[in-house]
């Protein structure tokens, strides 16, 4: 039988063959978030979500509408009632937008690493 100290070391040595750090969390799974367009609002309208994340918009209000970034940097075109549209995102900003048939209507969407 070895002593308590060489038992310690034989453990420590093998961590540290193994790798020494801690495992490295799983990336995280891409979610989902859902906007709802209602009573001429975004809702919520201010959302952070990470890049690789979805974003539906869902119309439930019974005219079309559209969520057109400033800039164009992303347009769902006409979304009309009772419809949805989904965004994949791909780049990290913020990204305020707004329905180009309504002026009124404004949001904001910001992608994180």
């Amino acid at each position: 039988m070895l002593p308590a100290r060489a038992c310690c070391a034989i453990l420590a040595g093998a961590w540290l063959i193994g790798g020494g750090a801690a495992p490295t969390p799983a990336a995280e799974a891409p979610k989902e978030y859902t906007v709802t367009i209602e009573n001429m609002q975004f809702s919520p309208q201010k959302l952070t979500v990470r890049v690789g994340d979805r974003v539906v918009w869902v119309n439930k209000d019974l005219f079309p509408h559209t969520a057109t970034a400033d800039g164009k940097a992303f347009d769902s075109s006409s979304i009309g009632a009772g419809a949805s549209w989904t965004l994949v995102t791909q780049r990290t900003g913020a990204y305020g937008y707004g329905c180009s048939f309504h002026p009124t209507m404004k949001a904001q969407l910001t992608v994180s690493p």
